[in-house]
């Protein structure tokens, strides 16, 4: 079953581009999180929108909130692209693709995983839930309207 705006975001634990294991519940009481599933590492579209979230990473700081970037890609992937776009944000590897099916991210055509943003509060509600494989940017300026709904 898909997460809707208004549920809890369900929990996880997944490794970083780091290595470090790193849970949705840690940010809980303490800052909003941008969530957003891409399909690959340093493929064009990924990476356009990974490096606008990182182009506006300080304006999300700036709102009290953290940009998670998940894929079924390897730590050792997330490492070099991270490295590669100086990527300031948590990659983490959701190897097997479990949280990606958790929250209920569709497929692209059946075979490419999607592209979904989840805004969630400090207390882990879904806020905004942007889904566009092509619209790479948008991913970044939804989320950071609804970090603007949520602060006003």
């Amino acid at each position: 079953m898909a997460v809707k705006v208004g549920d809890t975001a369900p929990d996880f634990t997944l490794t970083s581009q780091t290595g470090a294991s790193v849970s949705l519940k840690d940010f809980r009481g303490q800052k909003n999180v941008i969530v957003y599933f891409y399909p690959k590492d340093d493929t064009p579209g990924c990476t356009k929108e990974a490096c606008a979230f990182r182009d506006s990473y300080e304006v999300f700081k700036d709102a009290g909130a953290e940009v998670i970037g998940i894929s079924d890609d390897s730590q050792q992937s997330h490492e070099k692209f991270a490295s590669k776009y100086q990527l300031p944000f948590t990659l983490l590897s959701d190897t097997g693709n479990k949280v990606r099916q958790l929250y209920g991210v569709p497929a692209t055509m059946w075979i490419m995983p999607g592209r979904v943003t989840y805004v969630l509060d400090k207390q882990g509600v879904v806020k905004h839930i942007f889904d566009s494989m092509l619209d790479f940017k948008a991913h970044v300026s939804e989320a950071l309207k609804t970090l603007e709904s949520i602060k006003g």
